[in-house]
Parts: structure tokens; C-alpha cells; sequence
């Protein structure tokens, strides 16, 4: 039984419940442990990637007869799901315009649904619904998801798209939209209810969790390879490291030295110089307070989730001023772990230079990345354009802290690599809590096994200007 040390961390986020009950149930009792000297595999960061990496790394090595989960040790500064998978909306979806995107996310999703119970996560599907501007990219994806065996329904055609909306739901309104692609797989999941369950699988394989400890630098040997993470509770030598941090990617990739500009190749063969690694930006979500039952679909049924994206006008639900005439975009569902419908909308890039960006305090508890009354206007107005059920509701929007900021790389999507020889970086660009099976494909490429759904998430990519397809849709990581 490992023990998870919990200290003086208050439970973030929605929770099936609370903090003190979970703790229990995933065997947390007795003393303090000691930071132990030395460890195999240092796992950084107690949510979605670090936790999937370190179950499935367990895994791998008691196959290959190479130890098991007692070599593995998770830290994080402050406790399971205390970041951005803790505070995720928990969308779990294959609509991704890139192919390499698609096939990774189509991999998440089997990894989802080999345990839902414990993942709680609830497969009820997934729609994109889109304007003439995103016809093209969206049949390309409706294509390339045939061509992997990812099942979905494609609609053409304005008539056959509100037809197919009113199907399901009798007051659907939206207006310009002349694509419905339907993933009859993907859904959600309860964001640490999920996270919790991997902790619960981790300790099972004999993996550590060590909460409250924070890594503030590494020490290198002479071929700069990191031999031991130096916290704010001791050192601990260690032969190799796996960063799965999150939003504070940053701040380890400066701890290691590697660096803050890089060259990109672009698809012209022009070599852009001095390009930062790392942007943030920050996400805009957040739930209307009404009966989750009232988003039913017209069988009774819970309805997949929905995305919307279009370039129609959209006029405030309050008093009809125009909000915005250009593409907007907003997701939705209703979920009885966040008690209303939920979702959110297109985050906004923080100007703020990446080195003075405050990424702590985090989520709800920032005073600077929480939505205001302009994102409630706009996001309940965007319900209200698209279903009659959601007019004159922008009264119940939950006014309470929402929200967080995500690390973006370059070009806006992950890199998953080995960097200082022996470092294995897990920087998910904010895809990240619906990708619990990178934690699987990680595992599997530090024990050699493969890694060809990675392959083209290389930090090499930048140089070589082997980069990922762009898509018309107004969210950044599509």
C-alpha cells in the first residue's frame, strides 16, 4: 500500500465527493513518507499524463520482467488533480483536422473506454456542427475517420443538417450550418473522478505518489544528462524523468536549460527565427445552472456533446445588440458532476510575455485567467442561438470562478520527446485531458516497444518543417 501524502492541499475543482473520502478510498492513511534518495523512473505531475504514464510504464516493466511500479515514483507540488485535468471540462473526442491528431485521439479513446467505470467516463458521443468556411476541412475528417475505422455520420447540405439537428433536438435553430459530423464514439468524462481512477490503478501496479513537493531545479552530470531533481523537501537522484506538468511546462523546460526561441521551418521552406516556444492562453468555460435533464435529446435520451462552430451573426440574448459578425465557436453538454450544462467557448491569447505569465495561482483561485461577464453574454446568448430551450437562462449562469490557462507550444500542438538524454517531456499544448492514452504510448517508447503515434509529435519537427495541417476553425488547438 503506497501512501499519498496530502499536505495542507484543499480539493480543487467538482469531485464525486469530497476530498477527504476520496483520500480514503485510494488508501491514503498513515505517516509521512520520506522522499526516498533515489528512484529509477521520477514521474513530475500528479494529473492526467503523469498518472496514465506512470500506471502504464508499471505495467510494462512487470511484463518485461524489468521491475514494476516500486521503481516509479510520482511528485507533484501539490496534490492529485490539482491542475488543469482537475478543473477540465472533459470532452473526449476524435474531430481533429490533422491525421496524426486523429489517429493519436482515436487510440485515447479505446484507452477510455477499456475501463469507463473507473475513468468515469460516459461515451455518448461527440458532434461538430459547422458553416459553408469549414465544409471542406470537416468532410476531409469525416473521410480520414472511415480510413482508421473511427465510426461517424456525416451530413451535407443545409436542409439536411438542420433535419438532422431537429432529430434530436425539436427546438435546434442554429442558422448557416451545412455540415453535422456525428462521432458515434468519444463523450466525457468527470474530470477528477478520472484522475483519481488512475491513481487508484497506479497504486495497484506499486507506484509512489508523493504530494507537496515541489521541484524547483535538476542537477546534471557531465554529458548533461539529469542524475537527481533537487525539491523543496530533499534531492532525489533519479536515472530518468518524465515531465507531465501541464500548464507549467514552462517552468521545468527552464529548469532544464532548453530553450526559449526556437527556428521553425515553414512550409515554403522559409526559416522563421527566434520563435517562442511557449504561449499561453487562456480558457473560457463555465455552466448555466439549470436542470441537466433540460438538455435531453426529443427520445429522452442524454445527447452527445455538442460543438458549434459558425460564422452567422450572433446577437445578444439580453437586449439583441450584435455581440460578434465574425466565426465564433462554443461547446456544450450537461453534466449532473458540474450541476448544469457546461462547456465553454474560443480561448483568447495572453499578450503577456511568457516569462512574467503567472501561471499560480491556478484555475478558479487566479485573480488575473477567470471568465467575466462578457464570456457569461456571449456563451449564453451562443446557447440561446442554438437551441430555443436556452432563451432568457442567462440568469442561472453559475457566477463563480471559472476557467484556467493553458500552455501552448509553437504551432499550437504537443511534443512529446526525450530531451537532456534521459528526460521524457509530456507537453500536451492543452489537448491534454482527453488524451489519457499518451500516458499508454509514453510508456511503451521508454521501454522501447514503438512509437510510431508520437513519431509526429517530435520536437524536431519545428527544424525539419515536418509541421501539422491548419484548419478554418476559430479554436487554436483545431
Amino acid at each position: 500500500m503506497i501512501e499519498i501524502i496530502f499536505d495542507s492541499v484543499k480539493p480543487r475543482g467538482r469531485a464525486p465527493d469530497d476530498g477527504a473520502r476520496i483520500l480514503e478510498r485510494i488508501g491514503c492513511k498513515g505517516p509521512k513518507m520520506a522522499i526516498p534518495s533515489h528512484v529509477k523512473y521520477l514521474v513530475i505531475g500528479a494529473g492526467i499524463h503523469g498518472l496514465s504514464t506512470a500506471f502504464h510504464l508499471a505495467q510494462n516493466l512487470r511484463r518485461r520482467g524489468r521491475g514494476g511500479g516500486e521503481d516509479i515514483l510520482v511528485v507533484d507540488k501539490t496534490g492529485i488533480a490539482a491542475g488543469a485535468s482537475g478543473i477540465a471540462c472533459g470532452v473526449v473526442r476524435n474531430n481533429y483536422f490533422q491525421p496524426a491528431m486523429r489517429r493519436l485521439m482515436a487510440h485515447s479513446v479505446s484507452v477510455w473506454e477499456s475501463d469507463p467505470e473507473a475513468y468515469s467516463y460516459h461515451p455518448v458521443g461527440y458532434m461538430q456542427i459547422s458553416p459553408e468556411a469549414m465544409h471542406a476541412d470537416v468532410a476531409q475528417i469525416a473521410k480520414e475517420q472511415k480510413e482508421i475505422g473511427y465510426e461517424s455520420v456525416f451530413i451535407e447540405g443545409e436542409a439536411d443538417s438542420l433535419k438532422y439537428m431537429k432529430g434530436l433536438f425539436d427546438d435546434w435553430q442554429a442558422k448557416g450550418i451545412t455540415s453535422v459530423l456525428h462521432e458515434k464514439k468519444g463523450g466525457y468524462a468527470n474530470n477528477r473522478a478520472s484522475v483519481y481512477g488512475l491513481a487508484k490503478k497506479a497504486e495497484a501496479e506499486g507506484v509512489r505518489i508523493l504530494t507537496g513537493v515541489r521541484v524547483t531545479g535538476f542537477r546534471k552530470d557531465a554529458r548533461g544528462a539529469v542524475e537527481a531533481a533537487q525539491t523543496d523537501r530533499g534531492t532525489i537522484a533519479c536515472d530518468e524523468v518524465i515531465v507531465g506538468v501541464g500548464p507549467w511546462v514552462k517552468q521545468i523546460w527552464d529548469m532544464l536549460e532548453l530553450p526559449k526561441a526556437i527556428e521553425i521551418k515553414g512550409p515554403d521552406g522559409t526559416i522563421h527565427k527566434d520563435v517562442p516556444m511557449w504561449v499561453y492562453w487562456s480558457l473560457q468555460e463555465g455552466t448555466l445552472g439549470v436542470d441537466p435533464k433540460l438538455q435531453r435529446t426529443n427520445d429522452g435520451g442524454m445527447p452527445p456533446v455538442i460543438h458549434v462552430d459558425t460564422d452567422a451573426t450572433l446577437y445578444s440574448d439580453v437586449d439583441g445588440s450584435v455581440i460578434t459578425d465574425r466565426m465564433w465557436g462554443i461547446y456544450y453538454k450537461p453534466d449532473f458532476n458540474f450541476g448544469g450544462v457546461q462547456g465553454g467557448a474560443m480561448p483568447y491569447k495572453i499578450e503577456t510575455d511568457p516569462d512574467h505569465v503567472a501561471v499560480d495561482p491556478y484555475g478558479p483561485e487566479s485573480p488575473d485567467f477567470v471568465v467575466g461577464d462578457d464570456f457569461a453574454h456571449m456563451w449564453c446568448s451562443a446557447l440561446a442561438h442554438c437551441q430555443k430551450r436556452f432563451e432568457g437562462k442567462i440568469g442561472l449562469y453559475k457566477k463563480e470562478p471559472s476557467g484556467g490557462i493553458g500552455c501552448f507550444t509553437a504551432d499550437s500542438f504537443p511534443v512529446f520527446d526525450r530531451f537532456c538524454e534521459n528526460v521524457y517531456v509530456i507537453a500536451d499544448s492543452n489537448h491534454g485531458y482527453k488524451m489519457i492514452g499518451v500516458g499508454q504510448l509514453v510508456a511503451d517508447d521508454i521501454v522501447g516497444a514503438g512509437d510510431e503515434l508520437l513519431r509526429p509529435f517530435r520536437f524536431s519537427r519545428f527544424a525539419e518543417g515536418k509541421l501539422h495541417p491548419t484548419s478554418n476553425s476559430p479554436f487554436p488547438w483545431s
